[in-house]
């Protein structure tokens, strides 16, 4: 099959941030008198903010200040990013094979348009995507399809004729019901719904499955 666009998330998928956030959130969490076990913090992969909250608030068996969760778990995350933010494996080779064919790509995320950018810049990808769609940008982010939609609607691609790479399960369910052709690279954990409709090890290895 060919395709018209590719379009990607990001953390856990191009960056390597789901590890930095596990730690920051620990932290954060942390300064408000609250601890949560690593595999609370994996259960929100992928999902956003809202989600999030009312989670940990039914983990926690409280009603959580949200504010200063966001705000302590933000800063602690800046430290982090300062001293840089990894990539994936395969990433430069990835965007240099897409390169070659001049194929459209962008970035939907469950992240903030703005701190999706701040985190591309970061990790040396700034300018490297035709857009970047956050949950901001869309009335409902994953596992609503707004952000695939809207990221396909700017590139002037059919979604039927777009690649969309994912980690979590939230952001497969998120491609799946855009009618993308899905490719799932687990991060931090297995996928446990096998909604994509192919999976594999490495962003390099998800395109070559289509000769790309």
């Amino acid at each position: 099959m060919t395709f018209d666009a590719v379009i990607f998330d990001l953390d856990g998928l191009l960056l390597d941030t789901e590890r930095l956030a596990l730690l920051a959130g620990t932290e954060a969490l942390a300064s408000l008198g609250h601890a949560v076990p690593e595999e609370v913090f994996i259960s929100l992969i992928g999902i956003d903010a809202v989600e999030g909250h009312r989670m940990l608030c039914d983990h926690l068996g409280c009603v959580l200040d949200a504010a200063a969760l966001d705000a302590a778990w933000l800063q602690a995350m800046d430290a982090r990013m300062l001293e840089g933010v990894p990539l994936r494996p395969g990433v430069h080779a990835t965007l240099a094979a897409l390169d070659t064919r001049a194929m459209p790509r962008a970035v939907a995320t469950n992240s903030g348009t703005a701190r999706a950018t701040e985190k591309l810049a970061a990790a040396g990808l700034g300018g490297r995507f035709a857009t970047i769609v956050g949950f901001d940008a869309v009335p409902r982010g994953k596992p609503a399809p707004d952000v695939y939609l809207e990221a396909a609607r700017r590139l002037g691609a059919d979604p039927a004729r777009c690649l969309a790479l994912e980690d979590s399960d939230t952001g497969v369910r998120a491609a799946h019901a855009a009618g993308m052709t899905v490719v799932q690279i687990p991060d931090m954990h297995p996928s446990r719904e096998r909604l994509a409709h192919h999976q594999a090890a490495s962003l390099t290895e998800a395109l070559a499955l289509f000769g790309l």
